[in-house]
Order: structure tokens, then C-alpha cells, then sequence
């Protein structure tokens, strides 16, 4: 029962899709990828941060497929022969790889791509092969067994995160980057030490407005608060297939920047992990609740402080939303050459009343972010601004040395 409705949802999804005049095959997929790795029922994908993952290896393969063809910017992996239609190469691509990554999900993903196929004329296509290839050897060169680690529960020294639930998403930080060479490459500096002027300053902050009790349901503050609270997986994505959809005309663009974007994001993901588990610096609500013992004189504890949202099961220093955010709006605003952009963020999170946010440029909604996480109490504000730095770092890096033009192209 659990499968049939996904493959109704996922069919009629790609079918709407199809109706488009111009129907991009990158965009429509990435929004079939995004679904089937934020599924948390049977057959599930992989929710959060780990999905960042698993979405780097479908573009890598539609852009890699399209490449194949077109021969306009360099290959992530694979460099074989192209032939056909390079819309039918990036749907065979994300098809095989999101088949290989998800195989619970075969069915469901398999009638979605015969449907589009049918739909787009595709069948027959020498475009499919080529596709097929690609994702098998991007599948093949990317992922590798890890070795899994020990669950981790932090320690109980005084600034150190702790937990009686294990770190989740632990695994990500010894994982095999996309583009960096190793993820500690860009390991942000130390947070401010606990008896200084700045860690006082961050902590007043977010005892003062990150509470549960500093909040009114419905005010605009805490709206922008809750609004940033939901999947940044989905979120970021959609936002780059709206400002696709909306200013690129060629494939070849659209699958190299949802290639570079969702490898930058992966990379930032793993990074992020990396300086949690290496700094294993307290949330806010620990903080605060041990503020009288932490030696710094200037910090007055309360032992019954709340945070608005509940911690989520990982330290604090560098935030995660930030450095997929820093990674999603530094990549974008590389790619597309400016800052200034006129884009919608919508949420589907439960709280939020406001669905939907504008925005002018890519560093207000990175601004929006930074103040979000301290507005819900989980984050200070140094791992909010590190966070986001971390992820413009990655998304710098990536976008000067991976997918360039081919020799000869610009």
C-alpha cells in the first residue's frame, strides 16, 4: 500500500511536470530526487543531511550525461562517448542513480521514469544509454563501504556538548568528499573562549531570544523563526529550481548548477560534521542552564532556560543550516555572477504561518538563517557566522576547480 501511493505521487509528479511547455528534465528530477530522499516512511530515503549526499551523485550523473554529449564543461567522473538527446541523457542518469542508491524505492522510481520517457518522446533514444552509463560510473567512483563508527554521546566537562540520545548523523564526517581533499580542509577556528567579552555578548544573546518564553505564537519574530525550522534540503533545492526554471535556457547550465550546488552542500555537510565532533562545543540550553560554573563571571545561569525549538541530537559549533545555507547562496551567487536576486523560500514547517519569504538578494536570506538559529535557541552566534563561512569556502572551492569549461569553451 506504502509503494502504490508513492508511485502515484511520484507519477503524478512527473507527469505534471511533462505538461510544462519547456519542461527541464534537471529540474523535474532534482524535485523526484529531492522526494525520494526526504521519504521517512517505508521504502525511506535518507532525511537531512545525509541525502546532500546522495543528491550530489544524481547531478554529478545528469551533468556528467549531458556533458557526455554536449562536451561544453568538464565531467565530475565520467568522460565516455555521447550520442542522442542530452534531455534523455540526464533522465536515464538520475533514474539509474537515485535505482542504485534507493533500491527500495525501484518500483516507484522506475514507473516515474517510464512515464516521463513516454511523455517526452525519449523512447529509443541513443541519449539513454549514455545516461545510464554515466550514473553507474558516478555511482561506482563516489561511494565506498565506510567503516561505521561507535555511537558518541559528547562528555559532561564544562563547555562540552552532551547527550543521552547518540550524535546523529555521525557517520558524515568520515565520509569521502566530492571535491575537497579531506573535511577538515576548511575546519573553521575554535569558538570564542568561555571567559571571554564575545562569549558573554552571544550568550546574553540567545538567553535573551532564544527562550520559549521570549516568544509570542504568530509574532513576526518568532514567524521568521519557526520559518527556518523545516527540511534546508528541500528548501535550497527548490529555490535553485525556481531561479532555473527562470533564467537559464540551456541543460547544460541547469545540470551543471544543481552539479555544483548539491556537491558544494554534500562537501559542506561532511565539513560541518567534522568541526562537531572535533570542537564538541555545548548548545545554548546547556549553556545556560550550567552559565554559574562555566568561569566566566559575566554569565548568569538559569537552570530552568528552554530553547523555542528542541536541540537537535549534535553539538552546536558549526550549525548545519548555515553551512548547507552558506553553501547553496555562495554557490549561487558564483554561478549566477551577482548577489542581487529576486527568488521566493518557501517552508513546509508545521509552525511557520508564513509559507513563503522574498527575498532581494542571496545574503539576506544567508543573513536570515544566521539569525533564525539564534532566534530558535539552539545555536550561538559564532557557530551560525562559521557555519555559513564554511560553506561559502567549500562552494568557492568547488566552483573553481570542478565542472569548468572545457578547453577551448567559456
Amino acid at each position: 500500500m506504502i509503494r502504490s501511493r508513492l508511485v502515484g505521487f511520484v507519477v503524478g509528479l512527473s507527469l505534471s511536470v511533462a505538461a510544462t511547455v519547456h519542461a527541464d528534465p534537471v529540474t523535474d528530477w532534482n524535485a523526484i530526487a529531492v522526494a525520494a530522499a526526504s521519504r521517512t516512511t517505508a521504502p525511506v530515503g535518507r532525511p537531512g543531511p545525509p541525502g546532500l549526499l546522495d543528491l550530489a551523485v544524481v547531478h554529478a550523473a545528469m551533468h556528467d550525461a549531458v556533458q557526455a554529449i554536449q562536451g561544453r564543461f568538464r565531467p565530475f567522473h565520467y568522460s565516455g562517448p555521447g550520442a542522442g538527446s542530452p534531455e534523455a541523457a540526464a533522465t536515464a542518469a538520475a533514474h539509474r542513480a537515485l535505482v542504485l542508491i534507493y533500491p527500495g524505492q525501484a518500483a516507484a522510481l522506475t514507473a516515474t521514469y517510464n512515464a516521463y520517457v513516454a511523455a517526452h518522446g525519449f523512447a529509443g533514444d541513443p541519449g539513454l544509454a549514455v545516461g545510464e552509463a554515466a550514473a553507474i560510473a558516478v555511482y561506482s567512483g563516489q561511494y565506498r563501504p565506510v567503516v561505521l563508527l561507535p555511537s558518541y554521546f559528547g562528555s559532561t566537562g564544562i563547555g562540552e556538548w552532551r547527550s543521552t540520545v547518540p550524535m546523529a548523523f555521525l557517520q558524515l564526517a568520515s565520509e569521502r568528499p566530492f571535491t575537497l581533499n579531506r573535511n577538515d580542509q576548511f575546519r573553521p577556528p575554535p569558538p570564542p573562549p568561555m571567559n571571554s567579552v564575545v562569549y558573554a555578548r552571544e550568550y546574553d544573546e540567545v538567553k535573551a531570544i532564544g527562550s520559549a518564553l521570549a516568544h509570542t505564537p504568530g509574532a513576526p519574530i518568532t514567524d521568521l523563526a519557526w520559518f527556518w525550522s523545516g527540511n534546508y534540503v528541500a528548501q535550497w533545492n527548490e529555490t535553485t529550481r525556481q531561479l532555473a526554471n527562470g533564467h537559464l535556457t540551456d541543460i547544460g547550465d541547469s545540470a551543471r548548477l544543481f552539479a555544483l550546488a548539491n556537491l558544494a552542500a554534500a562537501d559542506a555537510a561532511m565539513a560541518v560534521w567534522e568541526s562537531k565532533i572535533f570542537y564538541n562545543f555545548w548548545r545554548p540550553s546547556t549553556a545556560i542552564q550550567e552559565g554559574n560554573y562555566d568561569g566566566n563571571p559575566r554569565t548568569a545561569g538559569d537552570g530552568g532556560w528552554t530553547p523555542l525549538f528542541p536541540n537537535p541530537a549534535y553539538a552546536d559549533y558549526v550549525s548545519g543550516a548555515n553551512g548547507l545555507t552558506g553553501a547553496f547562496t555562495g554557490m549561487l551567487r558564483l554561478f549566477f555572477g551577482t548577489d542581487a536576486m529576486v527568488f521566493t523560500v518557501k517552508t513546509t514547517a508545521p509552525a511557520a504561518i508564513d509559507k513563503e519569504r522574498d527575498f532581494s538578494s542571496f545574503s539576506q536570506a544567508a543573513q536570515e538563517v544566521v539569525d533564525a538559529r539564534i532566534l530558535l535557541g539552539i545555536h550561538f552566534r559564532s557557530a551560525d557566522e562559521e557555519g555559513r563561512r564554511l560553506g561559502e569556502r567549500v562552494a568557492h572551492w568547488t566552483f573553481q576547480k570542478f565542472l569548468r569549461p572545457a578547453p577551448g569553451r567559456k
